[in-house]
């Protein structure tokens, strides 16, 4: 993510002047911090850009940049701009949360997708934020701004409430204490609004919140149990009006449900003797 500072060609930030480089972190964090630079509106950039953008010398960047082409994590365009390689989407697509909890969701996702004809979004909680892990979306539904891989506040998506509902009590506590107006549903203006939706979410387990910004869209989402544990939060979001009588909420509930069913029914099978385990 870009750090405080000014903007260069690349829309990354510049360094403040005086401001000593990072030489002394670790590698690793380093490599990431150049990884990090990527996001849906920086898909390509020089290597000002990844300096820049990472707060890492341009010499360090470069030595850094090197290596992770050759590791195939980077690649380089004709241009000299750098992207993100191929490496990477292998190593991530066997992550147990990502991967392994999409193939057995997919299916019922699947199912859900043709029932309802709009956004169908899977999603997992990292921290402080939601990790899209699937989505499946109609050509004809109202556009969306999530993407697969894409991170969410929890607060301004039902996935995100449902995962915050069920999160560890000290995410619940960050989550609610740093609560601005205006950055989740229409139903949550302050931090005591959003401790209340938290607390409605885990009565009913599901999560209903509409939005009218940037156009007026309503969400229903559920939990996804492996075992006791919620795993992960399955939605549905569709244009507000008619939204109610579409039955959309069933729908998302059973489907959620059915999910949970198979994750536990895959964990059973792995525990056995001899048994394999495809899913988390």
């Amino acid at each position: 993510m870009p750090i405080n500072g000014t903007q260069d060609s690349d829309g990354g930030a510049q360094p403040r002047r005086g401001r000593k480089p990072a030489e002394g972190r670790p590698v690793v964090d380093r490599a990431f911090a150049l990884l990090n630079t990527f996001d849906s509106d920086h898909r390509a950039l020089s290597l000002a850009g990844l300096a820049r953008r990472s707060d890492i010398p341009r010499s360090s960047a470069l030595r850094l940049a090197r290596t992770l082409v050759r590791l195939g994590a980077l690649e380089r365009l004709d241009d000299g701009r750098y992207v993100v390689g191929l490496r990477l989407l292998e190593t991530a697509s066997l992550a147990p949360r990502g991967h392994g909890l999409r193939s057995v969701a997919m299916p019922f996702m699947e199912d859900l997708f043709h029932v309802t004809r709009q956004h169908v979004l899977l999603a997992v909680r990292e921290q402080q934020e939601a990790v899209l892990v699937e989505r499946l979306s109609a050509l004809d539904a109202s556009p969306v701004q999530y993407r697969v891989g894409g991170r969410l506040p929890l607060t301004s998506t039902g996935a995100g409430l449902v995962l915050l509902a069920y999160a560890p009590a000290p995410v619940q506590d960050h989550a609610i204490a740093v609560y601005e107006p205006g950055e989740g549903h229409d139903d949550i203006v302050t931090s005591a609004d959003l401790r209340r939706m938290l607390a409605e979410v885990r009565r009913g387990d599901h999560a209903y919140a509409r939005q009218s910004r940037p156009w007026p869209r309503s969400t229903v989402a559920a939990p996804v149990r492996d075992g006791h544990e919620v795993v992960a939060a399955l939605s549905v979001v569709a244009p507000s009006t008619g939204f109610a009588e579409a039955g959309f909420g069933p729908a998302v509930r059973a489907t959620a449900r059915a999910i949970s069913r198979r994750l536990e029914e895959e964990g059973q099978r792995a525990a056995r003797p001899g048994g394999t385990h495809a899913a988390p």
